[in-house]
């Protein structure tokens, strides 16, 4: 292995540095001298030449957020409860329309997820049900904070950051609970960041030292100076040449350092992103972002967690049933991550990827004068890949038994996450949430 390194490092040039698209976060007028350095450890970490011990590179947890508040009831339908249909007259789900799951529970999946009735059927789909948390808040952004936090306050770093943030940086909560400042990045440790596919990255990735990798588009992920004037490409050419600089411990070098770990294997990712799916897409946005996750996981890249969006399912009016745009909405979500577990398969990479689907909130039991839903509490999330426990996992919330109208929730969505970090990224749960939650035993291993 040391030999192979040292023939890696000897044809990582400073033209293929240039040309892996580093994007300058700064005007000034010296490089670093850890610049090359970063760079190489970012390209070996993202091509799997490097490790973190302990850290099972291997496993991929890919997250799919339902924006906007997705309508629990009329997703896992529960057809064998009559208070359902008595309080939405006009938008249930019929009974011989559902795709039914479970019998004994009286439940079934919205008639336009066909692709995740399939992945049911095939053992690879945990739907949990009535998950939420205490006090919910109604407020598509403060609820999306508390979920991307993992914090009912809604404050701090993301969840998944301070994952990042742990295994590969190596601070925790101390006994004074406050976090060890450890001044290294992903690439120091040997393990790449996290990719969000979106115009921004979500909060749930922002670590407080690893910052995640974001781009919208692959064609928009890289350094466009010299597409604007061809004046900027020889000054930036010679910038980038330049290895005199500052000290790698400064606090200039490490705000440097931070910025471009997340940017400096653009070139790479593009590459991936180019290469075409195994199967056939549905189409549409989520189908595109899956894709392009699917693509990156084919051509090796060692990210460990990949975050893309699905959203508008804020549905005031019009909601419909079986046909309607909530409908349509969730067609797409089920269609999308059928076909992406499609391509994983043919690649032989299903064993390796574990895809958690949430939404912010679900909705009011009853439906409102304007045939849609309002804000409500508990919703179910989703578990996907052949190493989940397959099924329904948790009982219904009660239809009767409500707070104001809404949901009870059954499940703290703290417990999924702790599942997830403790039994498939082998993280400890307890640090990394700040706090002790029972985790859902949902893999078929732990």
């Amino acid at each position: 292995m040391a030999d192979r390194n040292e023939t890696f490092k000897n044809a990582f040039t400073r033209r293929e540095f240039l040309h892996s698209g580093l994007v300058l976060a700064s005007a000034a007028a010296t490089i670093p001298a850890f610049l090359q350095s970063s760079a190489l450890a970012m390209h070996e970490s993202m091509r799997g030449l490097s490790s973190a011990a302990g850290i099972p590179e291997d496993r991929i947890l890919v997250v799919v957020q339902l924006g906007g508040g997705n309508d629990g009831l009329n997703t896992v339908v529960p057809y064998g409860m009559p208070q359902y249909f008595k309080a939405r007259p006009g938008i249930a789900i019929k009974e011989n329309e559902a795709l039914k799951l479970s019998k004994a529970d009286g439940v079934g999946l919205h008639p336009q997820m066909g692709g995740l009735k399939s992945l049911y059927d095939e053992g690879m789909a945990t739907i949990i049900q009535g998950v939420g948390y205490p006090n919910p808040n109604r407020s598509h952004f403060k609820s999306m904070d508390i979920w991307q936090t993992a914090d009912t306050d809604a404050t701090g770093d993301g969840w998944l950051g301070r994952y990042f943030d742990s295994e590969c940086c190596g601070f925790g909560k101390g006994e004074s609970g406050k976090r060890e400042q450890a001044m290294k990045t992903a690439s120091d440790a040997g393990g790449p960041p996290g990719i969000a596919i979106g115009r921004s990255a979500p909060l749930a990735m922002e670590g407080r030292q690893v910052k995640p990798v974001a781009f919208e588009s692959p064609e928009l992920f890289k350094w466009s100076g010299a597409d604007i004037h061809r004046s900027l490409g020889a000054p930036y050419q010679q910038l980038t040449r330049r290895t005199d600089g500052t000290n790698g411990e400064s606090n200039a070098a490490f705000l440097m350092r931070t910025s471009m770990d997340a940017q400096i294997s653009s070139e790479m990712i593009r590459k991936a992103v180019e290469l075409k799916p195994s199967v056939a897409y549905p189409g549409g946005q989520l189908s595109n972002q899956l894709s392009m996750v699917a693509s990156m996981i084919r051509a090796g890249l060692k990210t460990r967690v990949y975050y893309v969006t699905h959203g508008s399912f804020d549905t005031h009016a019009g909601q419909g049933g079986a046909q309607g745009r909530h409908g349509q909405l969730l067609n797409q979500f089920a269609a999308s991550v059928k076909s992406f577990y499609d391509d994983l398969k043919a690649q032989g990479n299903a064993e390796r990827v574990l895809t958690l689907s949430f939404s912010e909130f679900g909705r009011r039991v009853a439906q409102n004068a304007s045939q849609g839903t309002d804000h409500g509490t508990a919703a179910p999330m989703f578990l996907l890949g052949p190493m989940v426990k397959p099924g329904v996992f948790g009982d219904h919330p009660s239809l009767t038994d409500l707070d104001d109208g809404d949901l009870k929730f059954k499940i703290d969505f703290r417990s999924v996450y702790a599942g997830v970090l403790n039994d498939w990224l082998r993280a400890d749960a307890d640090k990394i949430l700040d706090g002790s939650f029972k985790a859902v035993k949902l893999m078929k291993k732990a």
